[in-house]
């Protein structure tokens, strides 16, 4: 099944996202910087990236993502956020977040696979 790519730098997120997709029978690879996290996209070309919005800095992943499109990198993106729960900010797709969806952590099993079921059908 597909290689999905997630990049969080909670070990948390990163246990229970993998169950999760592993029990549907994705494979699963993962990077808690965003460093390795472009290391592991460009080198094993998977077919979504799940990418958390704050790391070491808290626009890390907006970075991550520019960087991804700016290299022709072109897979999908779904972005993990708690940051528009706690400030009140709706994020939308575009140029400065050239992501493909988000998704409000904590969030469900279903939701999670749902979303990864939808942005690989669009692929």
């Amino acid at each position: 099944m597909a290689l999905i790519a997630i990049i969080d730098d909670d070990p948390d997120i990163i246990e229970a996202s993998s169950l999760i997709l592993k029990s549907k029978g994705y494979d699963v690879i993962t990077a808690n910087n965003p460093s390795d996290g472009y290391k592991i996209v460009t080198e094993n070309k998977p077919a979504l990236v799940i990418l958390d919005v704050m790391m070491d800095e808290p626009d890390d992943g907006f970075f991550l993502a520019q960087k991804f499109r700016r290299n022709n990198v072109n897979i999908p993106i779904l972005m993990y956020t708690s940051v528009s729960k706690t400030i009140g900010f709706e994020y939308g797709a575009g140029e400065m977040v050239p992501v493909d969806d988000f998704v409000e952590k904590p969030v469900s099993p279903d939701e999670l696979v749902s979303k990864v079921e939808n942005l690989l059908q669009k692929k």
